[in-house]
């Protein structure tokens, strides 16, 4: 290589790492063997580049959005098995994972008794809504509650609350294992009423509708908070045995 030729490859570096284009900065000189090679025009070697950046850039952007969402567990589409749940109206979650529900600003709840997929189902949907460039966060129910009440003692409620509505779906999991104080119930609440056609809610819940006064303890917001999640709403029902009650049985009749 001439003096020229290295004068020009540690310049043009130096302008890639100041234009923050890492994987050009990586890849161009392999690139550029390789045009070379094929004889390809100085467009098809640029376009190449190009390419490899956006890719790269793409991928980070998705494990950002993954990452953000903070699953508990990710829990992929492909590892759930429909045929357990026969209740299950799989057409439609097929459909809805395709994410266009997003995009109408409705909602899904997963209703079901625990240990029947609910959590993997919402994970699911919020993996494929991360895939599709899509802003995500995932709760348990109680979670939420306690940041809220924090949140609001320490009057950071307001920051909260619009980092929230900066999402573009918003994934409650485990209505229902534990009732919520009058404060709490209020602030969640608040959650719903904020996102009503405004932001998607991914809810699951083990108990009948008629039973979310047990959680949220009055009627009045009860019925409020059931009027907006279920006005542009899918309800998909898991009927059915517990895994986990399955996996033990099947444990105890190998001992």
């Amino acid at each position: 290589m001439s003096k020229t030729e290295t004068k020009s490859t540690v310049l043009l570096k130096h302008h890639l790492k100041a234009l923050k284009l890492p994987t050009i900065h990586a890849e161009c000189e392999r690139i550029a063997e390789r045009a070379a090679a094929d004889n390809a025009d100085h467009l098809a070697f640029l376009l190449q580049l190009c390419e490899l950046e956006l890719i790269e850039r793409e991928r980070k952007a998705a494990e950002r959005r993954l990452k953000m969402a903070r699953f508990p567990a990710h829990k992929l589409l492909d590892e759930f098995d429909f045929s357990a749940r026969p209740s299950l109206n799989k057409p439609l979650f097929l459909q809805l994972v395709k994410g266009e529900y997003l995009d109408q600003r409705e909602n899904i709840l997963l209703v079901g008794p625990s240990g029947t997929g609910k959590s993997h189902l919402a994970t699911a949907l919020g993996m494929a809504a991360c895939a599709q460039g899509r802003k995500v966060r995932f709760f348990r129910v109680t979670e939420l509650i306690t940041l809220l009440l924090e949140a609001k003692e320490e009057r950071q409620l307001l920051r909260l609350r619009q980092q929230l509505a900066k999402l573009d779906l918003l994934i409650l999991d485990e209505l229902g294992y534990v009732p919520a104080s009058k404060a709490g119930a209020e602030l969640l609440f608040d959650v719903i009423a904020t996102a009503y056609e405004r932001n998607s809610l991914v809810l699951t819940t083990n108990l009948p509708f008629e039973n979310w006064t047990e959680v949220l303890g009055s009627e009045r917001l009860t019925g409020a908070a059931l009027d907006r999640l279920t006005h542009r709403c899918h309800i998909l029902e898991t009927k059915g045995e517990s895994y986990r009650l399955q996996d033990a049985k099947r444990r105890r009749r190998t001992d």
